[in-house]
């Protein structure tokens, strides 16, 4: 799939969803605001398309809970129920259709994933920067947090090199049935699994 037809297939899907995305990310944000306080958004640095970095953004998932020493506690100490039920169902993703309303990134393709990984690519795995990141992708709906480094590097790869209008719609829907079902889902977020200190095959091209 062309560049240009991509962003003009995202920006369709995106503008003909707002009547429900944005009542719905209000409603979020709300909650988000009650439950869980200020901020409302979680901002971090990504690489985007051929590496760029731009500001993405998400709905806040963790209260600001400190120890006595004002050190913010252990993330799975400050992860409620809450916003365990916002990231099994990626809703606080919502945020993300901005990112993809401005370009920085589309709504398939590989997962952006943290700055700090950049150096740590293989020029194979750094292949992945070729398009731009996605709010979902081929390794999201193919395991997900249950791959590898190396297994989520190879589908990023192979959707790079085999992507088109069927696949895209084929990752939407199969996206779609997981988060209904909450199968295959883990409310921990990749870069938050285990870090990526690259892989052997990274260490053997550098």
């Amino acid at each position: 799939m062309a560049r240009a037809s991509k962003r003009l297939f995202d920006l369709t899907l995106v503008l003909l969803s707002l009547p429900l995305t944005v009542p719905l990310a209000g409603l979020v944000a709300a909650l988000v605001r009650v439950l869980l306080g200020g901020p409302v958004l979680f901002a971090q640095d990504r690489p985007g398309l051929d590496g760029r970095i731009f500001r993405l953004v998400k709905f806040r998932t963790m209260t600001e809970a400190r120890d006595w020493a004002g050190k913010l506690l252990p993330d799975e100490e400050r992860l409620t129920r809450f916003g365990r039920f916002l990231r099994s169902t990626s809703l606080d993703e919502l945020p993300e259709l901005w990112n993809v309303l401005k370009g920085e990134m589309s709504l398939v393709g590989p997962r952006p994933l943290l700055v700090e990984y950049l150096p740590l690519y293989s020029d194979e795995q750094k292949r992945r920067h070729d398009v731009r990141p996605g709010l979902t992708g081929w390794a999201q709906v193919n395991g997900r947090n249950a791959l590898s480094w190396d297994e989520k590097f190879a589908l990023d790869v192979w959707y790079v090199d085999n992507r088109s209008f069927l696949l895209d719609l084929r990752i939407l829907w199969m996206t779609l049935g997981r988060v209904l079902r909450r199968e295959g889902i883990s409310f921990r977020d990749e870069t938050a699994t285990s870090r990526f200190t690259g892989s052997a095959q990274a260490r053997r091209s550098r």
